[in-house]
């Protein structure tokens, strides 16, 4: 039986859920959003961002084990980036959507 490589994901220290108001993830052009994935399983594992087609980070580390990476956009808009986690055996993606607006909200 296999088990689940990605555990949990946090997203600017929060458990990222697709179903939340998105608000609660925002930020503004230059302030990082801070992805955590929290892992799964035994052996070395391959963990890979993307975003737009792009590999933006990709680390191999043990399993069970944690991994962190904080990005900046330098543009306001909606991204959809991918945390991707591949042992030998197994494969497991998380779509994460990023929304960064050009100002911070007043009042």
């Amino acid at each position: 039986m296999s088990t689940k490589l990605i555990k949990m994901v946090k997203l600017n220290n929060l458990e990222y859920n697709p179903n939340r108001d998105p608000q609660v993830y925002r930020r503004v052009v230059g302030h990082p959003f801070r992805i955590q994935a929290f892992l799964g399983g035994s052996g070395k594992a391959t963990v890979t961002v993307s975003c737009e087609g792009k590999t933006l980070k990709e680390s191999t580390l043990e399993l069970p084990g944690n991994f962190s990476y904080e990005l900046t956009f330098k543009d306001a808009g909606v991204r959809i980036v991918t945390l991707t986690v591949k042992n030998d055996n197994q494969s497991e993606s998380r779509d994460l959507l990023l929304d960064t607006e050009a100002h911070a909200k007043v009042g």
